[in-house]
């Protein structure tokens, strides 16, 4: 019996968001929409030119994969998550959250001094997120950072596509999906950003090996990882990657197959005020319910509803009692 629904792997991030315009970012010649990534001085700049948009701004501890894997411990699943954050304040708050969170991680590790990695994600009146990450000690993160015997007894391991940045971070997601298919746990990455599959495909096409066993994406990526024209094309050269995998659509719900047949499954309408998070919910719910003895659709329909939830409020979480309201809602599928 194994002992984690999911084991993560990604960066370890102390998101700030803030309210812009797009106006603001043509400004900074930022690519709406996108991940940038920053080194400390370019992202301290930026900070400096946004001063006067910080005065709500809110820290929270975040990087996809951990969003992914906090949420899935929010909705009841066993879960580990391996990072790394440096022995600093936001090192202290990042680790404390995780485990107010219930999420397990590698206690023993040695932190070492400089910088956990920071995120400035903007959000447009649109709902869109833009964001410019500094990675700082997470640019380092290695195969140190696994911790073999809680993927072994994992049910999924599932790995950020942002991993594929860090020549390290990309090594220690390929050890981890070994040390996974050796001990028969499940495989499951996400493309992450468009941006990600634009600049690094070679690089995701390594992580993904000979294949993996669930692949998150959004029809944006899908397409561009694909080279696909549309998302029916996109849908279909996705089987030659991944088993089986979820689309997510945006409004109109989400595409997923199970290894035998695709289903379309709507959601319901919601007021979009932010959408950054929307997918990593989306990710947590899904492997929540797949873990937990649900088929697809009943999978699919939870995480649109959670990540419907996500995108009506700011920021990429929940609060632990959003999760539990959203269980107990009925599933019509």
């Amino acid at each position: 019996m194994s002992k984690y629904h999911v084991y993560g792997l990604g960066a370890a991030l102390v998101d700030t968001e803030i309210e812009v315009s797009d106006q603001d970012l043509q400004t900074l010649k930022l690519e709406k929409g996108l991940m940038t990534l920053a080194d400390r001085e370019q992202q301290q700049q930026l900070l400096g030119q946004l001063e006067d948009h910080l005065i709500a701004a809110k820290r929270a501890s975040g990087g996809s994969a951990a969003n992914t894997v906090i949420a899935a411990s929010y909705f009841g699943s066993n879960t580990f998550y391996s990072c790394k954050v440096a022995a600093d304040d936001n090192g202290d708050f990042y680790l404390n959250d995780l485990e107010s969170a219930g999420v397990d991680y590698h206690r023993t590790l040695q932190r070492e001094s400089g910088d956990t990695g920071k995120c400035l994600v903007m959000i447009t009146p649109d709902a869109e997120r833009t964001m410019v990450t500094y990675l700082g000690i997470s640019e380092t993160l290695s195969s140190v950072e696994l911790h073999p015997e809680a993927i072994a007894t994992a049910d999924y391991l599932y790995l950020e596509g942002y991993l594929v940045t860090s020549p390290t971070g990309r090594a220690a997601a390929i050890e981890a999906s070994r040390i996974a298919k050796a001990n028969g746990t499940k495989v499951a990455i996400s493309l992450s950003d468009p941006g990600i599959v634009q600049y690094f495909h070679d690089g995701l096409l390594e992580m993904i090996g000979e294949g993996v066993d669930l692949l998150f994406c959004n029809q944006d990526e899908a397409t561009a990882f694909t080279k696909a024209d549309s998302l029916d094309a996109a849908a279909k050269q996705l089987k030659q990657y991944a088993n089986c995998f979820a689309i997510t659509l945006g409004a109109e719900g989400a595409l997923v197959f199970d290894s035998n047949e695709a289903v379309k499954v709507a959601s319901s309408p919601v007021k979009a005020v932010d959408t950054n998070g929307a997918g990593d919910m989306f990710a947590g719910a899904f492997l929540y319910a797949i873990t937990h003895g649900h088929d697809f659709t009943y999978a699919a329909t939870l995480a649109n509803r959670a990540a419907g939830t996500v995108v009506s409020q700011f920021g990429p979480r929940l609060k632990a009692e959003q999760h539990q309201e959203i269980l107990q809602e009925p599933v019509a599928v």
